[in-house]
């Protein structure tokens, strides 16, 4: 062959080039980015409806079916829509044709999921939109568990603390962790003095939302000094909101503490995390978009 001969011919060369290959290797080895998950780009762009409390039919019908036949007419470059209904929740999964500007079609879906929104059944709140992304993978898990502290505090903890710590890496992803029980401000409703009382649960939420204002107080200037005035409209100490008066039925005040309860509690716990026998919550990192420095 006439490499072969060639290599014969002129020995010297061949050797120049292999000593000048070996030279170069750490330095390509050290310049040449070393990715595990390298980013893939697929067009894809998910929207999540949520209405606790309605289920999957429900939220087909009134919720996923809505904006799936709005977005066929007013986003661009569409290849095909996928769409999944649970309880409480919808996901559309809007598959974009190869090359597609995504940031052009997220602005179009956010206008139209706007629009549709005042179809949508009384309280419904706005979709999250996002972008998927196939390299979007965990690459890290933290599991936090404590003999101390309750599962409410650990999930505070992890969810406000460590999470928002750890969310400032480049090219790291933190969602909400797994596990623990996430602190809410409960009302559990007595049904029986409700009824007794010749009350409905939507005059609990009226006293409540009535009484429990957030409201600006503005400023009043007294002589050459300005002072910050604050409105006392709400509620401070959970207690408090116990004695917030309900109703008034012949001269007498029902309060909240007479029909409910009002404490500090959570949601209904839907997974839970054990570290060698003990609940804590889980805390998973994934990778985003450019790899962060601590994966190269």
């Amino acid at each position: 062959m006439w490499i072969v001969r060639l290599a014969l011919r002129r020995p010297y060369t061949f050797v120049v080039a292999a000593l000048l290959l070996v030279l170069l290797t750490p330095f390509v080895l050290l310049r040449t980015p070393v990715d595990i998950f390298p980013s893939i780009n697929i067009p894809v762009v998910s929207i999540i409806w949520q209405y606790t409390g309605l289920d999957a039919q429900e939220v087909e019908q009134r919720l996923v079916y809505t904006h799936e036949r709005a977005l066929s007419i007013t986003v661009n470059d569409i290849e095909h829509i996928e769409s999944t209904s649970y309880n409480g929740i919808g996901v559309i999964k809007v598959f974009l044709q190869p090359g597609a500007s995504v940031p052009s079609a997220v602005a179009q879906i956010t206008a139209i999921a706007q629009t549709v929104l005042r179809q949508m059944p009384p309280g419904q709140t706005p979709p999250l939109i996002v972008q998927y992304n196939a390299s979007t993978v965990p690459v890290l898990q933290y599991c936090f568990s404590s003999s101390k502290m309750s599962e409410q505090e650990m999930f505070d903890v992890t969810a406000n603390q460590v999470r928002i710590g750890l969310s400032t890496l480049r090219g790291a992803v933190v969602p909400w962790p797994y596990g623990g029980k996430m602190r809410v401000i409960s009302v559990d409703i007595n049904l029986a003095a409700l009824k007794a009382k010749n009350l409905a649960p939507q005059d609990i939420v009226n006293a409540v939302n009535a009484q429990n204002l957030i409201l600006p107080g503005g400023t009043a200037k007294i002589g050459s000094t300005e002072y910050d005035i604050g409105v006392n409209a709400s509620v401070g100490p959970i207690d408090d909101l116990n004695n917030l008066p309900v109703k008034v039925v012949n001269g007498a005040t029902i309060r909240l503490r007479d029909v409910a309860q009002v404490h500090d509690g959570y949601n209904p716990q839907q997974n839970a995390v054990r570290l060698d026998g003990v609940r804590g919550a889980l805390l998973t990192m994934m990778k985003s978009g450019a790899p962060p420095r601590w994966m190269s």
